[in-house]
């Protein structure tokens, strides 16, 4: 009888150790009896613990761990400074020079509000790229940065995304109108409607994105064996409110990602079968038709860098802190594409639109004695007027 109660009892404390591995048991003989007794200290813990075990990093979780660290090490140390660089100062040259007179049209107005939805995703990376360099100097330091600004960091991301996503859309809209639509562009295609558009993209998102700036927290534990204290980041009510954060979700994703694929991908077909209709062989587009090119290479590289995001976050339905090491090592390389998109837009510019370039060399580039290889003839024709005129003067 005896024998069997042992029997019983391990099998029992076998079953608790593999459903709750974090619970240590201890067996207290009482005659013929065997009890299994979990101090109530033990309880305590593995209860608050369990809580929140599945909404943490997978600390246990040593596979691919170093495809984790290097993709981190890669995309955060090495791409994020020289895209974040380039990218904030593009951004920055390409607010000004659509500021300017020239070119005040409906089109230039939805491309600024794109540049600063582009700055706002590039300053979030800038500061990961500081934690990280933080963390390579002082792991426990970085650890508390990256635990202190996490929250706030994922709403960042996912507003921008939205913002910018969205305002793509906008655009490819108004040369779908444009082209496809001539006779009703004149009416629908004002800088009124695009700054009101605009305005009502970015107060939208940042209303619908405010979940995301409430579903983590940071928080302080103590190691349980040193007792020493260390920040951590933890879902909140709101955050561990599946019945909330579920269908949240899935509807956020679609908006930062897979609806505006669809219709970017539906737009850019039917602008682009009309440009092929309309184009006369031999003649060189219109002006019109340049800025349309290019606004559909911008879309296409847009596409290009959002889709892995997109299979990742919809289909699959991956986030990133609470993830494997194989998934967040693959999420650094997404990531560091929608970087690359947000930074990669001044340079469409300057290559294929030659109004951007002309105005771009006029208010940089007048008073140089050197001209750039891409500085157009025009500017340079009107420059030596202006001078015989002031020398007549």
């Amino acid at each position: 009888m005896v024998s069997e109660d042992k029997k019983i009892a391990r099998q029992l404390e076998a079953q608790v150790h593999q459903e709750v591995p974090i619970i240590k048991l201890r067996k207290v003989s009482e005659g013929k009896n065997l009890v299994l007794e979990v101090r109530r200290m033990e309880v305590v813990t593995s209860t608050l613990e369990s809580s929140f075990i599945k909404h943490l990093p997978n600390s246990t979780d040593t596979n691919h761990e170093d495809f984790y660290h290097m993709a981190q090490y890669i995309t955060g140390l090495i791409v994020y400074p020289i895209t974040c660089v380039f990218g904030i100062t593009g951004n920055i040259l390409t607010l000004v020079v659509l500021s300017h007179k020239d070119l005040a049209t409906s089109t230039n107005v939805y491309l600024s509000a794109l540049a600063v939805g582009d700055l706002i995703k590039l300053i979030n990376d800038t500061l990961y790229f500081i934690v990280l360099l933080i963390k390579t100097w002082n792991p426990d330091k970085g650890d508390e940065s990256l635990s202190r600004l996490y929250p706030y960091a994922h709403y960042l991301f996912n507003l921008s995304l939205c913002i910018t996503g969205w305002l793509t859309v906008s655009v490819a809209f108004e040369r779908y109108i444009s082209i496809c639509h001539p006779t009703r562009a004149k009416e629908m295609c004002t800088v009124f409607r695009a700054r009101i558009v605009s305005t009502f993209v970015f107060i939208f998102m940042i209303i619908f994105s405010l979940p995301s700036a409430l579903r983590y927290k940071t928080v302080i534990r103590l190691r349980p064996n040193t007792n020493d204290s260390y920040h951590d980041v933890e879902l909140t009510d709101l955050g561990r409110n599946d019945a909330f954060m579920t269908p949240y979700t899935w509807v956020q994703n679609c908006l930062r990602t897979l609806l505006p694929l669809l219709i970017l991908v539906f737009l850019n077909a039917r602008i682009v079968h009309e440009l092929r209709r309309s184009r006369v062989p031999g003649k060189k587009l219109s002006s019109r038709n340049r800025i349309t090119l290019m606004l559909i290479v911008v879309v296409i590289v847009f596409i290009i860098c959002i889709t892995p995001d997109a299979i990742m976050s919809t289909v699959f339905g991956f986030g990133y802190y609470d993830e494997t090491n194989l998934v967040r090592g693959i999420r650094e390389i997404t990531d560091t594409l929608l970087a690359i998109n947000s930074a990669c837009n001044f340079v469409l510019y300057c290559t294929m639109s030659k109004v951007f370039r002309d105005t771009f060399v006029k208010m940089f580039l007048r008073d140089c004695t050197w001209c750039p290889m891409w500085c157009s003839n025009k500017w340079k024709l009107e420059s030596q007027t202006n001078q015989i005129n002031n020398t007549v003067k």
